[in-house]
């Protein structure tokens, strides 16, 4: 029986409720009536449950469809407005004991050079981040108790928070590594992280298992009730996710909306955000050995419907995506993504490191150029982490993105951590243009209290008396 507040992996995600609303979705996938009452009712911006969800991703009405994409548009500029978080992610170490028959970190590949970095290239890599202009970094780490215990992770972490160069700083380090302990949890909240993200890469118990032959991380429930330790440890934010490609997306989808109806159930707090990742070629992987792998447009209807279904989460696209595929989902739900990424360890101060690469990249540009092309596209590259610095997490966050009130915060952060890397990064053509697009957006802003308080950030900014308060 499904019990969304259960602290059981196999309550929460109860494969017979999975078929039954797979089920559901298909008999009902050409019911017009009932389709436009669920669009209806999402338009009112409280979100839907698993089943409703699954239903208007089996839609199969071509002008249904299409407003569902409208929809998620409009709820997507509700609440996040034209605003896009920026990071990057951090390799610290490729190795890994799991067998991850998806991942180049296996234990059995031999091929891929394994590294891990000491904290003198972690300084090395954050430096090189820095000069980007990068404040938000997600460190990322294979599975490896001996080489990454989570001692070297809690040092790594210091070490990024202690490095100031010139006027760079990272203000917020979020982590993907391993499910691990309510203590080691609480050892990363007491380390001052922003979001605890995990990928469960498939939520279908039978296939996972096959796709986890062995290691630690072949334990499913072990995995799947992490997000459930980590917020007992403490960690306001969590990050869920799947790896699209690994099982019918169908499945995938429904779990994945379900985990965020167990969190929301049990702690008061859905997912901070939801990763979208789909599998992509990589060192010994070859996305062949993979039927399930998704189109680009169903990928574009999965985003739209999550969007419309948990609509107070931030949504994040990596540098797997190529840049047309980025463009065609900003609009429809995405709200952060990464810029100028390496997946390979050390490979930000010594681009030419040999491959120890977790995945392809598809999106090859420098993180100016994709501030420029967001620009171009009339989006605010944001850098801003203030609501984790003000202590604006878990569900003090929420609250704020569900009353539609974070706008106030988000906006004008946006724009002064828009200025600050024009400032002290963007090429000319680029700072140009977002010159242009801060004038314009604060002209805009509707309470003169909040307006005031931009344009005196932005004078303080433009004299250097920068104290990284975003």
């Amino acid at each position: 029986m499904y019990k969304p507040n259960s602290k059981h992996a196999e309550e929460f995600i109860d494969h017979q409720e999975i078929l039954d609303t797979l089920d559901y979705a298909r008999t009902n996938k050409s019911n017009r009536p009932l389709i436009e009452q669920l669009i209806d009712k999402a338009a009112q911006c409280k979100g839907l449950s698993h089943r409703e969800a699954a239903l208007l991703l089996e839609c199969d009405q071509p002008d249904l469809i299409e407003r569902i994409f409208h929809l998620a548009r409009e709820i997507k500029h509700k609440f996040y407005g034209n605003r896009i978080v920026m990071f990057a992610p951090l390799y610290l170490s490729n190795y890994c004991v799991n067998g991850c028959v998806y991942c180049p970190y296996h234990l059995k590949n031999k091929t891929i050079a394994r590294k891990k970095l000491s904290q003198e290239e972690i300084e090395q890599e954050v430096i090189a981040l820095q000069d980007m202009g990068h404040k938000r970094l997600a460190l990322e780490a294979g599975e490896d108790p001996v080489r990454n215990p989570i001692d070297y992770i809690l040092e790594s972490i210091q070490t990024i928070y202690g490095i100031k160069h010139k006027n760079g700083a990272i203000r917020r380090v979020n982590v993907n590594i391993a499910a691990t302990t309510v203590e080691n949890y609480r050892k990363l909240r007491d380390a001052g992280i922003g979001t605890y993200i995990l990928f469960q890469e498939t939520y279908h118990k039978e296939n996972y298992e096959a796709l986890h032959p062995t290691g630690p991380k072949s334990k499913y429930a072990y995995h799947t009730e992490a997000m459930d330790r980590a917020m007992e440890g403490g960690i306001d934010d969590v990050g869920i996710g799947v790896l699209f490609g690994l099982n019918t997306y169908r499945y995938d989808f429904v779990g994945l909306l379900m985990h965020a109806e167990h969190l929301e159930a049990r702690f008061g707090v859905g997912p901070h955000t939801i990763s979208v990742p789909r599998i992509c070629p990589a060192d010994d992987i070859s996305t062949q050995d993979f039927p399930d792998a998704i189109s680009d447009d169903i990928f574009c209807r999965i985003i739209a419907v999550i969007r419309i279904a948990v609509p107070y989460t931030g949504m994040i696209i990596s540098t797997r995506e190529s840049e047309a595929t980025r463009r065609k989902v900003l609009e429809l739900g995405i709200s952060q993504i990464s810029g100028g990424s390496r997946t390979s360890v050390g490979g930000y101060a010594v681009p030419e490191e040999e491959n120890s690469a977790q995945f392809d990249v598809s999106d090859t540009r420098t993180l100016d150029e994709v501030v420029n092309w967001l620009l171009d596209l009339g989006h605010i590259p944001s850098f801003c982490t203030a609501c984790y610095r003000a202590g604006r997490t878990g569900d003090r966050f929420m609250s704020l993105v569900k009353s539609g009130q974070i706008a106030n915060c988000c906006a004008p952060n946006a724009l002064m951590t828009l200025k600050e890397y024009l400032e002290d990064y963007a090429s000319p053509d680029t700072r140009e243009k977002g010159i242009r697009m801060i004038h314009r957006e604060v002209e805009q802003i509707p309470n003169p209290k909040i307006k005031e308080i931009a344009l005196r950030n932005l004078r303080e900014i433009e004299e250097g008396k920068r104290d990284f308060r975003f």
